[in-house]
């Protein structure tokens, strides 16, 4: 996620960015400004996901600065920060998906945060991309693998649902199949190294004597960030876990 704070006075940027830092998911780039001018000028081509702006600036208000970003990107989040609750008018008539009064705290910032007018897309910072929300689904730079059986698949979501724990044979044997198909199982690991080999990934997937696992750390993974509490993936959450495996089970309660 990438986050615009405009402000004009040094020390309220300060503690803006302090408290946006403390909401925003791990990762996200967060660019300051005390001016406004500047804060155009330089993001004319940034793809802004949410702009913090103060309204009383110099040179360029914050409600004129809403409107310039606008409109080189019309779904930038805008979220007013000022010292007076009468630009609340203003505010709305541009649509803005929120309005906080200084001195802002971390808590009102996770309330915009939670309900912005325009989800922010999840961008992927990883080689693979593993969607369990809904269906299970790995994606390789945005396009989905194909793995040569549709037990391969299985097999990978269950490895993603342990999210790092070591299984042995055996055990991945009686989740898939509850009878003995233990060589089966082993052209199943074959085929998933040979899959995330063409996509420059095999790193993801270990296997040591008899057991596997996958590293957590090298995959983006929905559910992984949810539990993390990332708020995009936590909105996208719709009670859907790799729907189409029966033995899948997500607690979203404990982890939300």
């Amino acid at each position: 996620m990438k986050a615009l704070l405009v402000d004009d006075e040094e020390l309220q940027l300060l503690r803006l960015e302090n408290a946006v830092k403390k909401v925003l998911p791990e990762g996200s780039e967060i660019l300051r400004y005390t001016n406004p001018v500047e804060a155009f000028k330089e993001n004319t081509d940034n793809k802004i996901d949410v702009a913090f702006l103060d309204i009383e600036m110099p040179q360029l208000n914050g409600v004129q600065l809403a409107k310039k970003l606008k409109t080189v990107n019309p779904q930038v989040n805008i979220i007013f920060v000022t010292a007076y609750d009468h630009y609340a008018l203003d505010a709305y008539k541009m649509h803005a998906s929120g309005y906080l009064t200084k001195p802002v705290s971390e808590s009102k910032i996770r309330e915009e945060m939670d309900t912005l007018r325009y989800p922010v897309e999840i961008r992927p910072t990883k080689t693979l991309q593993v969607k369990c929300f809904g269906n299970f689904e790995v994606l390789a730079s945005g396009v989905p693998l194909k793995f040569q059986r549709s037990k391969s698949k299985e097999l990978f979501a269950y490895l993603v649902d342990r999210e790092g724990a070591a299984i042995n044979i055996n055990e991945l044997n009686a989740v898939l199949w509850e009878e003995d198909h233990k060589s089966y199982c082993r052209n199943l690991i074959a085929d998933i190294q040979a899959t995330l080999r063409n996509v420059n990934a095999d790193d993801v997937f270990i296997k040591r004597r008899n057991e596997c696992f996958i590293d957590p750390e090298k995959i983006d993974c929905d559910a992984y960030a949810y539990k993390k509490n990332d708020p995009d993936a936590v909105r996208a959450y719709r009670g859907e876990y790799m729907i189409q495996y029966p033995w899948a089970v997500f607690d979203s309660e404990k982890w939300g």
